[in-house]
């Protein structure tokens, strides 16, 4: 076969390909292989295009002994790295070696995302449960007949299980979320009253903080189709995250906007703004405010008694009502938190 035959042959594949001769030159190769390795490879030494000792070993390995192979090949174009699954096979009537890149970076990425998540949930917990451990040596030995310090310490270790106590409940409800996210929500909910409802709930809150409420609602109900609890959940936290993070003695506006066609969703839909006047988000932080365990302010999240999952299950409970979550802020100009969720009731 010619080498304008392999080309052909190549070029049929949906995937990086390239083909070694027995004179170690590569043969032919396709667009997506040379997007990969470079131009011009064709006819040169596969040493001097591969480079990399894994598959280099592997490709003289299969031209010896003619046994298959899988080694990884990590490539990078100029902005992100690739991590490619590459086979090594001969193809016995050609007397060639055929090499095969196939994409795992995603897989690679869930497997980084896991590691990070235990490691995270490791840390979240250690810290608490260090103190508990203290405290609780303390309280056995030098402080066993001190009352005063005793009530302080049994203070400070109750808030401390209470955070854990936090922390395994937002880990399970976010495990639920990621569970339900594929499967659409059917029932009909009023988004007015469900709001009425969060506001009600965390009403001594804001009372406690000195924060007032201002709400912008329609005059009819809104009703779209959604999960009642799901979307309590979702409001509760945006609202006591504005009380929380805003200023002291400040405001948190809450308002609703129906549009028959919203430019996020190019269909009828219904926008929830939850905004507070308080010292707002650096913009850095802003594309990861949804990433398990990401704080923009690290010591004041934990002392205020956050998890750093709130936002996470935010996201994945919008994402299974088909909407959007969008984020608006800066620095001393307070934070403004969308909900986007389209209007698609069926017809009675």
């Amino acid at each position: 076969m010619v080498a304008r035959e392999y080309a052909d042959l190549l070029g049929a594949l949906p995937l990086p390909a390239l083909v070694i001769d027995r004179e170690e030159r590569i043969a032919a190769s396709n667009t997506e292989a040379r997007a990969v390795i470079g131009q011009g490879i064709e006819g040169r030494n596969f040493v001097t295009m591969l480079r990399q000792p894994a598959l280099i070993d592997a490709v003289e390995g299969t031209l010896r002994d003619g046994q298959a192979r899988t080694v990884p090949y990590l490539s990078n174009d100029g902005a992100q790295d690739t991590t490619f699954q590459v086979t090594v096979r001969t193809v016995d009537s050609l007397n060639v070696v055929l090499l095969c890149f196939i994409d795992v970076t995603h897989l690679e990425r869930a497997v980084q995302m896991r590691r990070d998540f235990v490691a995270n949930v490791s840390h979240e917990l250690r810290t608490p449960l260090t103190a508990l451990t203290g405290f609780i040596e303390t309280l056995r030995g030098p402080a066993r007949e001190d009352a005063a310090a005793r009530e302080r310490f049994l203070d400070i270790m109750d808030g401390e299980a209470s955070r854990m106590n936090r922390l395994v409940g937002d880990l399970l409800s976010l495990s639920r979320v990621e569970a339900d996210e594929r499967v659409r929500p059917r029932g009909k909910v009023v988004l007015t009253d469900i709001l009425a409802s969060v506001l009600r709930t965390l009403t001594p809150l804001a009372d406690e903080a000195g924060v007032v409420f201002e709400t912008q609602f329609p005059d009819g109900p809104v009703t779209i189709l959604g999960d009642a609890d799901q979307l309590m959940q979702v409001f509760t936290n945006l609202v006591e995250n504005a009380i929380k993070y805003g200023a002291a003695g400040g405001r948190v506006t809450v308002r609703i906007e129906v549009a028959e066609r919203d430019p996020a969703l190019r269909a009828p839909g219904v926008r929830v703004y939850v905004a507070d006047d308080g010292p707002g988000i650096d913009a850095v932080h802003l594309p990861r405010l949804t990433e398990r365990f990401y704080r923009a302010d690290s010591h004041r999240s934990r002392a205020l008694g956050g998890t750093g999952l709130g936002l996470a299950i935010v996201k994945h409970i919008v994402n299974r009502h088909r909407g959007r979550l969008r984020v608006e802020s800066e620095l001393g100009q307070g934070a403004c938190f969308i909900v986007i969720l389209p209007m698609d009731v069926p017809a009675a």
